[in-house]
């Protein structure tokens, strides 16, 4: 009997691992997504990031 109830404490333990590596792989793949998503689109809407470093060149003679 007390075998058993060894056996069925570890089982439940295993369960638990297993849902909480399930469940963190989840996240690290939702969080590998949303910084494709967001290098995708600068970090900004759908038409990307803007360049607004006017200053680098001068203008020609």
């Amino acid at each position: 009997m007390f075998a058993y109830e060894l056996q069925q404490a570890r089982h439940a333990d295993l369960l638990r691992e297993a849902d909480a590596q399930r469940l963190a792989s989840f996240a690290r793949a939702a969080r590998k997504a949303r910084r494709s998503l967001v290098r995708r689109s600068g970090g900004h809407a759908s038409e990307g990031r803007v360049n607004t470093d006017h200053g680098r060149y001068t203008t020609a003679a």
